[in-house]
């Protein structure tokens, strides 16, 4: 089992893990570590961050994976960049790389809003506290109900280290350590974040490439409050990734590597074959995401240049395609023959539409300028056979384009089954840690991946399992259950749903990630 430190933030102590906990002790041996002056820890006389990293490190078993919250997060960049032999993994919560605004680093708080809450909390602590409560809430969807689920939290009461720790805080500086991290990291931030600003996602990001950075939308700096099963979603798949690589013998069972399961390409075309018609008209979030693909593409192409449109269903993205990219031949590829006779009808103009499967292409080496996939990819097993294939067909200096799911997609749905029977309910999606590297192993080169988190609402668990169904997005993995569900298991299931209902409809999130990739001309690369 692999072993997991959890380091809490300011203001609190390890009991702020408490949504998280028990799901993480299922998946990994957890430690909890309280920083020296909070819980139950000894106040430290000398309150340096090398004293302070030395207390967290001793305590620390070998070959860990260390997470933190806001400050832990902070420290937990820290403790692996200096510790690189005993820590595998790096996950951080809502963490900044500068919690205070520096000129060359504005995507921090503002110094004389640090320097107030300081002088606030020296004055008047317990005020200053309340205070502090409400801004991990402020901004999030669930504002009020994540409020009065903090102010029930225990944290202790405020000593000199509190005050010491909030003086750390505003000095550190993680640039240099997050730049030259070279374990796997997961770094999470939250869009309505009233003390990390949510600009500090990209920040991070320019620092270094290798991280996987995430935002979750609407919600605050509590964020393990306000979408813990998301977070643990996407934690368990890091670890996944995490332990796989490391293959090590003494794994539990939950955590043991598998080869995701082989999806029946014949039953993926008939599915979505059979959705051709329907298939539009509920493809909202298809929309929106294949939208936000076409922004990654370049103004200008070659003469006589060749556009893949992969995965191109009824042809929506293949025609927008067409008409940025008027001289250029234009192809759309699918593996669903009712897709592409769907396509062939309803867009006119010369547009090439040929059945193939994307892990087989039925193209020639070196024969395509641009790839253009949309949600397509996450229906391959072999990721590194797909790679290899674009690679084998892009030309030299070639440019790819890919928006697929992540692992926490749809996270609301697979927790509700989970209190239902042990079935998979829903697709596996592949971690951006095995997406790049099997880009990496084909030769290609990543310029770019970002990931966000979109969320439909729904006003019944039936608006949302009718519209996969119409899209032709149901569950195709083996492991699912055979035969119809029985009344009893389906009353339970959308009982359990309920609980995730929040103002706005039933959530059904969805975990997106864009990625672009080059192919390195050799010659050129060489010359």
């Amino acid at each position: 089992m692999i072993n997991l430190v959890l380091i809490h933030g300011w203001g609190c102590d390890s009991r702020i893990w408490q949504p998280v906990l028990p799901a993480l002790q299922q998946i990994a041996r957890v430690q909890l570590i309280d920083l020296p002056g909070f819980g139950q820890t000894e106040l430290l006389a000398e309150y340096s961050l090398d004293a302070v990293l030395d207390k967290i490190a001793a305590q620390m078993p070998q070959d860990a994976v260390v997470m933190g919250w806001s400050l832990g997060g902070m420290l937990a960049v820290q403790l692996a960049a200096r510790h690189p032999q005993k820590i595998i993994g790096v996950i951080s919560l809502a963490a900044n790389a500068k919690f205070v605004a520096a000129p060359d680093y504005p995507s921090a708080m503002a110094r004389s809003v640090n320097r107030q809450f300081n002088q606030g909390f020296a004055q008047d602590a317990q005020a200053t506290l309340k205070l502090f409560t409400g801004l991990l809430a402020q901004g999030d969807e669930q504002e009020r109900n994540l409020l009065k689920q903090l102010r029930r939290v225990e944290i202790g009461e405020p000593n000199q280290n509190w005050l010491d720790a909030l003086v750390l805080l505003a000095q550190l500086d993680n640039r240099a350590a997050f730049a030259n991290l070279t374990q796997p990291g997961l770094h999470l931030f939250a869009e309505k974040d009233a003390l990390v600003p949510v600009a500090a996602a990209a920040a991070l990001r320019e620092l270094n490439r290798q991280q996987q950075i995430q935002v979750l939308e609407n919600t605050a700096h509590a964020l393990h409050w306000s979408k813990p099963q998301a977070v643990i979603e996407v934690v368990k798949y890091f670890l996944l990734s995490l332990a796989s690589s490391q293959q090590s013998s003494q794994l539990s069972p939950q955590l043991s590597p598998k080869q995701p399961p082989l999806l029946d390409k014949k039953k993926i075309a008939q599915s979505f074959g059979r959705a051709a018609a329907t298939y539009d008209s509920v493809a909202q979030l298809q929309r929106d995401v294949g939208t936000a693909l076409l922004q990654y593409l370049p103004d200008e192409l070659p003469a006589n240049a060749r556009v893949l449109d992969l995965g191109c269903g009824t042809g929506f993205f293949t025609a927008q395609l067409r008409r940025k990219y008027p001289a250029a031949q234009m192809m759309g590829v699918d593996i669903a023959q009712g897709m592409l006779q769907f396509a062939r009808t309803t867009h006119a103009g010369e547009i090439y539409w040929l059945g193939g499967d994307a892990e087989n292409l039925p193209l020639a080496d070196q024969s395509v300028d641009v790839i253009f996939s949309s949600l397509a990819i996450q229906w391959c097993s072999n990721l590194p056979q797909l790679m290899a294939e674009l690679q084998r067909v892009l030309k030299p200096e070639g440019k790819l384009l890919i928006a697929t799911l992540g692992p926490s997609t749809l996270y609301e749905l697979k927790a509700a089954w989970q209190q239902v029977d042990g079935y998979v309910h829903v697709n596996r999606f592949a971690p951006p840690t095995e997406i790049t590297a099997a880009l990496a192993q084909s030769g290609l080169q990543l310029v770019q991946l970002n990931q966000h988190e979109l969320t439909l609402y729904f006003a019944r668990v039936n608006d949302l399992t009718r519209e996969l169904k119409a899209l032709g997005a149901h569950n195709i993995n083996s492991g699912k259950p055979e035969g119809l569900t029985s009344r009893a298991r389906l009353a339970a299931f959308k009982q359990a749903y309920e609980m995730f209902r929040t103002v706005r409809g039933l959530p059904a999130s969805y975990d997106v990630i864009y990625l672009t990739a080059t192919k390195v001309d050799a010659e050129k690369h060489h010359g």
